[in-house]
């Protein structure tokens, strides 16, 4: 064989063998963005289940408490608000959750405060209806924070993968971003002030 076919053979080897790896890397960037938006699909399906038992909750507590109304018509505000605040997966930035977790975080104020107002009625409270939906959002809350917990595993996973080298310039090179994370609410770090 001549000297120039042995190069030129090894060159193309070298070239395939780059290839290779570069689809094995990008496959790998698109796998964990998939686990990434899966997440997300996964805490919006969260919410949605919140946001579909508030109209339950709301009409049982209507019932007992009709005067009530301005809380109820808060807690039914704040949910349609926040069921329009939604998040393209592909475009997650920290504004766009942060728009996300406040609308979110105004159904969740506008909820503590109509059980607030449930303490005020003691036939409300004993009711099966009402105790088997507040049992139902409790356990909501509880999946939505492991939801937002898996998400931001996912979203760290994904972040350090598309940031490390040699991967960081495959990622650049198709447009892999980094994916904001779910935060702590601005009034969490402070402890509730209990008063007796």
């Amino acid at each position: 064989m001549k000297k120039g076919t042995i190069v030129g053979l090894s060159v193309l080897g070298l070239v395939v063998i780059i290839f290779l790896w570069g689809m094995g890397q990008y496959n790998g960037m698109v796998r964990a963005e998939e686990n990434l938006n899966k997440s997300w699909s996964n805490v919006e399906s969260q919410y949605q289940r919140r946001a579909d038992l508030i109209p339950n909750l709301v009409s049982t507590v209507k019932g007992y408490a009709t005067h009530e109304e301005k809380t109820l018509t808060e807690v039914m505000e704040a949910r349609a608000k926040a069921t329009q605040t939604t998040i393209d997966p592909s475009n997650m930035t920290d504004a766009s959750m942060a728009k996300y977790q406040a609308a979110q975080a105004q159904v969740g104020s506008a909820l503590s405060r109509l059980l607030v107002t449930v303490e005020q009625y003691p036939n409300l409270k004993a009711n099966e209806n009402f105790l088997e939906l507040q049992a139902q959002l409790e356990g909501t809350e509880n999946r939505i924070s492991v939801e937002r917990q898996r998400f931001n595993d996912a979203a760290q996973g994904f972040n350090t993968m598309i940031r490390r080298f040699p991967k960081n310039i495959i990622a650049s090179m198709f447009g892999f971003e980094k994916k904001a994370y779910f935060k702590a609410e601005e009034s969490a770090e402070k402890a509730p002030e209990v008063k007796f």
